[in-house]
């Protein structure tokens, strides 16, 4: 009786699970941002066209990250299992599979930013456990089919013993294999456990004064009254979430520098604590996403607090024929910003705070850049560790390498977000809501029309900046049945917004956002 295929497939399941247990602990140990795992799928995500990307986001939205990373591990078990059938026939074979693995891993791993060669030691740990497990449970199976084979010469009857050790070295690879398991399961629990970098730089967020940071109140009229429009302010736990960082970089605000390089007589070198101490400047400012489709939610309104970058720029000393900042972050993404957007009155700033509370970590603790008119894109870094003032000519940046446009100018939008898709309504006067954005120009006009009838006027709210949405609302009388509503805007330079509808690819999409409802008997 020989051992199964599915015996070798366990087994190389197995040893390949504790190997990538015992580098992921290493990596947690060693306070290493990304595991090897987690550094590959990062890898795949830079390498890919950027309309993957997007379609990714869209179709599986804040899941994609995550399910890549499954994606990269159910890849992993697949080559396990494999390796394990390998090594039934040659211990050569899966030695190769295993270099091939580690090399991939090796060159992600060191394609991360500030990667040296002790980064490299959580693949170099994965690699010797996976190897050595797979020796300890391949023994016991190898002892099996010898024995196997001689119980297969001996007459019938004449092999009592030779199924007793049979059976003896079959329990003796459960045993292991079990026994494997467990270890990996607690290496991995225990290197989760020792992993407090997030952790620490959470609690020390938390208790974290800033001195002339204040949360901000929202102006007198910048609001309507209808109920179900978006909050003027978006909550810190709503405001919308992009980035390309599989894991998010936890810094401690003593670790975090900035350094403003390239084409500056003065380069700096600005610790936190240093940028803290400066003049605090405060402003609302509406962000927005790139990826946002007409009518999209990756936009949200909020209360920054920072240091203008236009002042530390002019400590540097910009050089004359500069036009671009390459700004890049701690995970190593850049974008770039055209350097009359950091150095004019709009008021960009390298921001400590959202809302009145340090940046959430995920939202760029304990520092990002911040400028109105922009989208995220081509200005908003998270996480900022340099400004290079340089030249477009000479840099691209990680998007603008997958396809789209350059200098990211925010176009301006309008959105209704009363009455929802499909929503019953009673006949009547029906009153419409939403919100408008035309940073940094302003918003002047918003209408609506019903069935494709006459524009309809509707209320602005005057929230006293330009760099904000605003909120609207609309009414118009409607017969009971089926409807559609569409809005436009104008802003305070006399442009309307266009109704022509374009893809978010290349600059950001454009087009009359329409909401569907229903009419019903009141």
């Amino acid at each position: 009786m020989r051992t199964s295929r599915g015996a070798w497939s366990l087994a190389g399941l197995v040893a390949g699970a504790a190997g990538l247990a015992t580098s992921y602990c290493v990596a947690m140990v060693m306070t290493i941002r990304d595991s090897p795992v987690v550094a590959v799928a990062e890898q795949i995500i830079r390498l890919v066209p950027g309309g993957v990307i997007e379609k990714a986001i869209r179709l599986f939205g804040p899941l994609d990250k995550p399910l890549l990373i499954l994606g990269v591990i159910a890849g992993l078990v697949a080559v396990f299992t494999w390796t394990g059938r390998l090594a039934r026939r040659s211990w050569w074979r899966p030695v190769v599979v295993y270099a091939v693995l580690a090399a991939i891993g090796a060159v992600a791993v060191l394609a991360q930013r500030g990667a040296g060669p002790v980064d490299l030691l959580p693949v170099g740990v994965g690699l010797g456990t996976w190897v050595v497990a797979l020796i300890v449970l391949a023994e016991p199976l190898r002892r099996a089919e010898l024995v196997a084979a001689e119980a297969a010469e001996r007459p019938a009857g004449e092999g009592g013993d030779l199924d007793s050790l049979h059976r003896h070295t079959r329990r003796g690879f459960v045993l292991r294999a079990g026994l494997l398991t467990a270890l990996g399961a607690a290496v991995a629990v225990f290197g989760r456990s020792v992993g407090v970098g997030r952790r620490a730089v959470e609690k020390s967020r938390r208790l974290l004064k800033l001195d002339g940071v204040t949360e901000g109140q929202v102006p007198p009229g910048a609001r309507v009254d209808l109920e179900g429009i978006s909050p003027w302010r978006t909550p810190n736990d709503d405001f919308y979430l992009i980035h390309t960082a599989l894991v998010v970089p936890a810094i401690e605000p003593a670790d975090w520098t900035l350094r403003i390089t390239g084409m500056v007589d003065r380069p700096l070198e600005i610790t936190y604590a240093q940028l803290v101490a400066r003049e605090i400047t405060q402003s609302w400012v509406t962000l927005t996403c790139v990826s946002n489709e007409v009518g999209g939610g990756l936009v949200g309104n909020a209360w920054w607090s920072g240091v203008r970058i236009a002042d530390l720029l002019a400590e540097a000393g910009v050089q004359e024929g500069a036009d671009a900042v390459k700004q890049t972050s701690d995970d190593g993404w850049t974008c770039g910003t055209p350097l009359e957007a950091l150095t004019d009155d709009r008021g960009a700033m390298l921001a400590v705070a959202m809302n009145g509370r340090p940046l959430p970590v995920e939202h760029g603790f304990p520092v990002r850049t911040v400028v109105p008119g922009l989208y995220g894109y081509v200005s908003a870094t998270k996480w900022v560790r340099e400004l290079e003032v340089t030249r477009f000519e000479d840099f691209e940046a990680y998007w603008t390498t997958k396809g789209w446009g350059e200098r990211g100018p925010i176009k301006m939008a309008s959105r209704i977000d009363v009455p929802r898709q499909d929503a019953e309504v009673p006949a009547g006067t029906v009153r419409f809501g939403g919100v408008a954005w035309a940073q940094t120009t302003g918003v002047a006009e918003v209408e609506v029309a019903v069935d494709g009838g006459p524009w309809l006027p509707a209320e602005v709210a005057d929230p006293g900046t330009d760099d904000t949405w605003v909120q609207w609302v609309a009414q118009a009388d409607v017969a009971e049945g089926d409807h559609v509503v569409r809005v436009r805007m104008t802003d305070k330079d006399g442009a309307v917004q266009t109704g022509v509808e374009a893809d978010v690819v290349p600059d950001g999409a454009t087009g009359w956002h329409e909401r569907s409802f229903r009419a019903v008997e009141a």
